[in-house]
């Protein structure tokens, strides 16, 4: 599977990659709906594409970005502040008569101020920095896919709920961010052969287990080049009223030999760009042609790396 992957950076690529225009009044909602709803999720690396707005639309997403940033800083801050004072007092114990809780606060407020000031620093950042582009499920990513005639991109969540699902799915199957191509005629016959998209990635990361302790692996494929990764898609719809989702898994395969020899047992589906037309257009078209094209894929060398701890 595909815990983690490196989305596509840059808009204008991603645009000119796949031939598609943005859903600019649907990245309006999503943005505009983050700034009272901390789970959704969005890339620095996609709200850096508005620092220079050119239109109503992007105005309006910058807008939105500023005050959640300006939101997410001052909780940051005060994350900040509260945790120094837990570990001044968990010190202040630790002087007198060391005890295990005590320990173990002061771990917990070490690594809660590391990543709170990691995370502001980030914010504050004019300089994009790798890690930005970074998604994990339940984050939100650009995704294409074809509306009519138009060719559209869209901001959706990185783990799928289908139609007519009640939301606990989320949470009582949290692997549905990827969808295995030998359970689309299964789970995902609703979905296969009807709605398709594609993410750009650049690289993607596995956690594998190595001795009994877990590692994050870094796949990079060689020679570089955007990934056009097999997605299905959802709009589900709130029987209560609420909001409605759209949502996307990637798909999955048996990997290549060298991802399989570094120890990961799944692998998302490199489509080639000849198939795009095809795959972002699945009606009318055999089940058995639309398995043709994800089996017909891209086969660069995916080197690997071992993330630090």
């Amino acid at each position: 599977m595909c815990y983690s992957a490196q989305i596509q950076a840059a808009y204008l690529r991603y645009l000119r990659e796949t031939g598609a225009e943005m859903d600019i009044d649907q990245f309006v909602e999503i943005f505009g709906a983050r700034v009272s709803d901390s789970s959704i999720r969005i890339p620095r690396a996609v709200e850096r594409w508005f620092e220079e707005p050119k239109n109503d639309g992007e105005r309006r997403i910058k807008a939105f970005i500023d005050q959640y940033n300006q939101a997410e800083t001052t909780r940051l801050e005060r994350e900040v502040f509260a945790q120094k004072k837990r570990l001044a007092d968990a010190d202040r114990v630790l002087a007198s008569k060391p005890t295990k809780a005590a320990a173990e606060s002061k771990r917990i407020a070490t690594d809660k101020i590391d990543k709170a000031l990691t995370r502001l620093d980030r914010l504050k950042a004019t300089k994009p920095h790798p890690a930005e582009a970074r998604i994990f499920p339940l984050h939100y990513a650009p995704i294409v896919m074809q509306v009519g005639d138009r060719r559209l991109m869209r901001l959706a969540r990185y783990h799928c709920r289908k139609p007519g699902e009640v939301a606990f799915i989320d949470r009582k199957l949290p692997g549905l961010y990827n969808a295995r191509r030998d359970s689309l005629g299964k789970y995902w016959k609703d979905l296969f052969g009807v709605s398709h998209a594609v993410m750009l990635v650049e690289t993607f990361f596995e956690n594998v287990d190595r001795d009994g302790k877990n590692q994050v692996l870094h796949f990079i494929p060689k020679p570089a080049g955007t990934m056009l990764i097999a997605c299905l898609y959802a709009e589900w719809k709130d029987p209560k009223g609420g909001p409605s989702l759209l949502s996307f898994a990637a798909i999955t395969d048996d990997p290549p030999a060298e991802v399989a020899a570094a120890g990961h047992d799944r692998m998302i589906i490199n489509l080639k760009p000849e198939h795009l037309d095809t795959w972002l257009a699945p009606q009318g078209r055999s089940l058995e042609d639309l398995q043709k094209v994800l089996a017909d894929r891209q086969t660069p060398y995916y080197e690997h790396e071992v993330m630090a701890a």
